[in-house]
Formats: C-alpha cells, sequence, structure tokens
C-alpha cells in the first residue's frame, strides 16, 4: 500500500468512525432520556434498549457470516447503512411504545453488523500494523466527546426531540461516505460456517463468558446513567460533560494504545479492566456530589478503552484468516448485544422498586463476578490443553 493510498485509507476509515461515534454520542446519553421524558417506564425502556442488544446478537452473526462466506462485506456495510438510516426516520414520527419497539426490531436488522463490519476492515486494512488500531479508533471518541457536549447545550436551548433529526442526518452522511471504504478480498473461499471449531476453543469461550459479564455491569452505565444524573437534579450540559470526560480519557488511551499493548500482556489489561470496572460502579454507588461523580468517569479510559481495544485484539488474534468477520461479529454480539441486552433487562426490571443507585451497586459485583473468573481460570485452549499465550 502506498503512502498516498494509506492516507486516503486511514481518512475514510477515521471518518467512519468520527461519524458512527458521533451519532452515538447523540443517541447514548440522550435517547432513552427522551423516552424518559415522553413517559416511558424504566421497564419500557429497558424492553426497548434490550430489544436492540437481542437484535445485535442474532443479526449481526447472520451478516458476518455472509459477509465472509460470500466475500460481500463491503456492499452489506453499504447496504445496512442506508436501510438503517432509512428506517430511523420513522422514530421521528410517533411517541407510541409499541409503534417504537417495532421500529427497534427492524433499524436493529441492519444496524446490527454496522461496528463489527468496521472493527473488521479496520483490523485488515492495518495489516501487520493492527496495534495503531487505537489512533484510528480514537477518531470516533473525539466525535462522540464533541457530540455529546455540543447537544447538552442544545437541549437546554431547544428540545430534546432535536436529537432524532440530528442521528438522521449525522447516518445520512456516514452512509454515503461508507461507500468509499476499502474492499478486502480473501483467496480461498470459506465455507458457510467458517472454522466454527476455531472460534469455540476453549480460550476464546472463557474469556466471552468474562466479557459477557463486564458488558452486563454496564448496562445501568448505558441504559440510565443520564436518568440517574437528572433524577440527582443535574442539568443536560452537566450531563453531557460526563460522557464527555469519559470518551476524552478514553481518546487518551486509544492513542497511547500502541505503547501499551507493546509494554503489557493482553491478559492484564483485560485483569485491571474488570478491578476498575468493579471500583467505578461502586463508586456510583454511593456518590452524590458533582466533582465525584466526573472523577469516576475518568476510569471509563479502563473499563471501556483498554478492555475493548484489548478485546478487539485479542479475537483478532485467534480468529483464522477466513473467519476474522465472523470472529469480530461473535465478539460484539456477546458482549455488545447479548452482555448489554442482559444488562438492560435487569436494570430496567429493578429501576421502578430500587431506584438507580441500587442498580450501580448490582452493576459491581456483576464486573467482580467476571474479574474474578478471568482470574481464577487460566486461558486454557481446548485442543492443546496448555495455558495460553500472556501476550500477542
Amino acid at each position: 500500500m502506498s503512502i498516498n493510498s494509506a492516507n486516503k485509507t486511514y481518512f475514510v476509515l477515521g471518518s467512519q468512525y468520527f461519524l458512527f461515534f458521533g451519532v452515538l454520542g447523540i443517541f447514548l446519553p440522550y435517547f432513552n432520556l427522551y423516552c424518559y421524558h415522553i413517559g416511558f417506564s424504566g421497564f419500557q425502556i429497558g424492553i426497548l434498549s434490550g430489544l436492540r442488544s437481542m437484535i445485535l446478537v442474532l443479526f449481526s452473526l447472520i451478516w458476518g457470516a455472509l459477509a465472509d462466506r460470500f466475500q460481500i462485506r463491503k456492499p452489506l456495510y453499504i447496504l445496512c447503512h442506508f436501510l438503517s438510516t432509512t428506517l430511523w426516520i420513522f422514530y421521528i414520527f410517533t411517541s407510541d411504545f409499541l409503534q417504537m419497539l417495532v421500529i427497534t426490531f427492524f433499524f436493529g436488522i441492519f444496524y446490527s453488523p454496522i461496528i463489527s463490519f468496521l472493527e473488521a476492515v479496520t483490523i485488515d486494512s492495518l495489516g501487520k500494523e493492527k496495534k495503531k488500531y487505537g489512533g484510528i479508533r480514537a477518531w470516533g471518541s473525539l466525535g462522540f466527546i464533541l457530540m455529546v457536549i455540543l447537544f447538552g447545550k442544545m437541549i437546554d436551548l431547544f428540545a430534546i426531540e432535536i436529537i432524532l433529526v440530528s442521528i438522521f442526518v449525522g447516518s445520512l452522511l456516514q452512509s454515503f461516505i461508507s461507500t468509499t471504504i476499502p474492499a478486502m478480498t480473501i483467496k480461498k473461499k470459506p465455507p458457510m460456517v467458517p472454522e466454527t471449531d476455531a472460534l469455540l476453543n476453549g480460550r476464546i469461550i472463557v474469556f466471552l463468558l468474562c466479557a459477557f459479564l463486564m458488558l452486563v455491569s454496564h448496562g445501568t452505565y448505558y441504559g440510565f446513567f443520564s436518568i440517574h444524573l437528572e433524577n440527582l437534579g443535574y442539568g443536560n450540559s452537566f450531563i453531557g460533560m460526563t460522557w464527555a470526560l469519559a470518551s476524552s480519557a478514553e481518546i487518551l488511551v486509544m492513542i497511547k494504545s500502541n505503547r501499551i499493548f507493546k509494554r503489557f500482556p493482553l491478559e492484564n489489561v483485560l485483569k485491571y479492566s474488570f478491578i476498575v470496572a468493579t471500583a467505578r460502579w461502586f463508586v456510583l454507588f454511593v456518590v452524590k456530589s458533582p466533582l465525584a461523580i466526573l472523577s469516576s468517569q475518568i476510569s471509563h479510559a479502563i473499563t471501556y478503552g483498554t478492555f475493548h481495544m484489548a478485546s478487539i485484539l485479542y479475537i483478532d488474534s485467534l480468529a483464522p484468516d477466513r473467519a476474522k468477520t465472523l470472529a469480530q461479529a461473535v465478539n460484539n454480539a456477546v458482549t455488545y448485544g447479548l452482555g448489554l441486552m442482559t444488562g438492560f433487562f435487569i436494570s430496567g426490571a429493578l429501576y421502578e422498586r430500587t431506584g438507580s443507585y441500587f442498580l450501580f451497586m448490582v452493576s459491581g459485583f456483576i464486573a467482580l463476578s467476571g474479574g474474578i473468573l478471568f482470574w481464577r481460570f487460566p486461558m486454557v485452549d481446548r485442543q492443546s490443553n496448555k495455558p495460553a499465550s500472556r501476550s500477542v
């Protein structure tokens, strides 16, 4: 790859991360808050959030298998962008729970594979320089930071409904740019179910179970953190500031990710992430002051930043070339799909009875259990029955 070609590829991929997470910076802090403002209960919000994650579990795997089998990753990536963006329009015209449930189902079908496809394309494009992934992914965090700050102020000035149109506009722009991503090809066509044994070895199974628990613990944060802050009396500008601070901390470790992963083995990074996540949720269980809340957000650099990057690199190191898209889809489905779905259902079911403080205590114990499991059971490869290598 020439220098000009490489720069163009990095620009395109960086812009995709910037727009994807920029839109997420509008959606994640404010969509559930929007649902809360139009009268949805905590249980209904949990159902909507859980449904999105459940669809992610199923359809990201289906799309990933199709992309690997027929080598049509780029066409599917573009198709899913445009169809999910079109379906988002229907949110603008309804506030009925059942109608929004139906929209969420069909929207999720086409939205579900976008991030796993982007991760796989990015890792492939980097070739032997995969540990520079964080530098490209950092553009996503930058987009997220700008949007959460901007829309915290815009919602205070106008109305929270502004997020619906803004998400559509951002998604449409990303859809058009998605047509320029590099097309990766595989010399040998894989079978319809590629290398399933390689994706089901002991190392991956134990890791996915632990990662599942980590993301279950994040269900309260992603589903109810903004609502928790509003109930404490904080405004949208402060809410945006807390999310922005979390992403600012995250972006620093992503920029330095190449150094981090050269110095520390992946398993050590993952273990430390579990420890910090446990502490973070327990802190939110007991604190009310703005300084303490803001301070806890800095740990997002570890609980999401390093954990996410280590997960991507770990799965990529184990997956065969012909199944890398499916491997990233499995990782994404089990964690951000099944894990968050379970976390959303648990927090949604408990919110009306216990309030948001108790939810963070539950999250702390869930993260702790994932860390203990990861620490207690070594990464053992089923085939060799030997401890896994401690680095990539």
